[in-house]
């Protein structure tokens, strides 16, 4: 291999680093409004970049929500079309008294760059951005194929801008694969492809019982209480094995390959680590008679997230609240309905839900679960392009988090995806101390750069 692209990406590797500094150095929280102007400034940092070197038609496209990006260069001709997906919004950073350095802050420390989007999906959104400033300096000013690049500001809370922005403007999008690099790699220094994703839906019961906020003294034995009614309906959603209990639930679940489930037990895995060093928890917990990366890449869960409601500042009163709820979420698997299984699942807690309270089920957020073929020609140039950087083959893995655009990709655009992400399972996304180990976002922008240059190849 003598690649121009992988020459110059590796001399300017100290700038790389220090423009994903100042990238990570913006608090772009789409859950929070008052950093609505941080999102719009991380997106704004991006397209000047974007402009820098060489891409067109640049837009920052308003929503409802927040902006989108989109930016392509098409002077390919015969060529084929990559359609490139990342985010520049980041989750909130608490509890910040868990970081060992400030979240906006990247720091430094044993090879890794600590912030908070460090790897989801800053880090991985700059790779992308430094693949293509190295063809184009590379290849004296052009690429090797055409590009077309779609960032949001909305992956946190649900990305439903972009949802519908796909589905108005599918001709503009129009391609014939896509790279999305919001992954991970499965182990250090093993070049990974995720080839499935399980689907989500999200949702809020909400329980209401008397008119307002109670005395216990006065009313306790006599008034209902809507945190007693959603911790008896949550109780019975899993039975003590962890099988949901909601009926037909696992009706339409689609089990993984012989061959799927043959490559996942050659993978290096050792559960004893995964439960102390990734989880940290006495003992592991899931249905019985499933191995651990079968229950968290193709097995259907159901988990709480929180349960707002009544006193919960320190000290103590007594209070029966009027009113409690709970986030719920359902990780689902291929062939099963996110609409079938909201009729399921709202139908059920209806029926179990205690009297005396009311009950409303709010859905905030839905997307299908995917699986991606791996016989085609851009999986094959991935694989190439990774076995060149880390002169290893390439394993293919599933992951149990949900990436909704892939879906949108795959069904509503009609295209392949490439889930090429350079994480790694210790990054703590979404948790304190995240980070991006330095040399895998060194290798994701000479791995992306590979690939582009592989199928123009071809």
């Amino acid at each position: 291999m003598s690649s121009n692209a992988v020459a110059y990406a590796r001399q300017n590797q100290a700038r790389f680093v220090n423009e994903l500094k100042d990238l990570l150095r913006i608090p772009s929280i789409s859950t929070l409004t008052e950093h609505k102007a941080d999102v719009q400034r991380a997106a704004e940092f991006v397209a000047a970049d974007m402009k820098r070197i060489g891409l067109e038609n640049i837009e920052i496209i308003p929503t409802s929500g927040h902006p989108l990006l989109y930016a392509d260069w098409l002077h390919a001709p015969g060529k084929p079309t990559v359609l490139c997906y990342a985010h520049y919004d980041v989750q909130p950073p608490d509890p910040l008294d868990e970081w060992i350095s400030p979240p906006f802050e990247p720091t430094e420390r044993n090879n890794n760059i600590y912030a908070r989007g460090a790897v989801d999906d800053k880090g991985q959104l700059w790779m992308q951005m430094k693949a293509f400033e190295s063809l184009m300096q590379a290849h004296g000013g052009k690429l090797p194929l055409n590009l077309k690049v779609i960032m949001e500001g909305e992956e946190e809370v649900g990305g439903e801008s972009i949802a519908a922005y796909i589905r108005k403007e599918g001709k503009k999008l129009k391609a014939d694969f896509a790279l999305v690099s919001d992954t991970e790699l499965f182990a250090p220094n093993l070049p990974t492809l995720c080839v499935g994703l399980r689907g989500l839906v999200y949702t809020e019961i909400e329980c209401t019982g008397a008119k307002t906020d109670l005395h216990s003294g006065m009313y306790g034995g006599a008034a209902p209480n809507p945190l007693f009614a959603l911790i008896e309906i949550i109780s019975k959603l899993k039975d003590s094995k962890g099988k949901i209990t909601i009926p037909g639930f696992y009706q339409h679940v689609k089990a993984p390959t012989k061959a799927e489930l043959a490559a996942w037990k050659k993978l290096p895995f050792k559960e004893e680590h995964f439960r102390k060093t990734e989880v940290g928890s006495k003992v592991l917990t899931g249905e019985p008679g499933y191995s651990v990366l079968y229950r968290t890449w193709a097995r259907p869960t159901l988990e709480v997230h929180g349960m707002p409601g009544g006193f919960t500042a320190p000290g103590a009163k007594t209070v029966i609240p009027a009113k409690a709820s709970a986030k719920v979420s359902m990780r689902m698997v291929p062939n099963m309905d996110p609409d079938d299984i909201i009729r399921k699942y709202t139908k059920y807690i209806k029926k179990i839900t205690p009297k005396g309270v009311d009950v409303k089920v709010k859905i905030l957020s839905k997307g299908e679960a995917c699986v991606v073929g791996t016989d085609n020609h851009y999986v094959k140039a991935a694989t190439e392009a990774m076995h060149e950087i880390f002169k290893k083959d390439t394993v293919f893995i599933r992951s149990g988090g949900s990436i909704p655009i892939v879906g949108d990709f795959q069904n509503v655009l009609k295209i392949p995806t490439l889930m090429m992400g350079f994480g790694l399972p210790d990054d703590n996304l979404h948790a304190p101390n995240e980070k991006f180990h330095i040399p895998n976002f060194h290798r994701g922008i000479e791995s992306i750069a590979r690939l582009f240059e592989i199928v123009a190849e071809q």
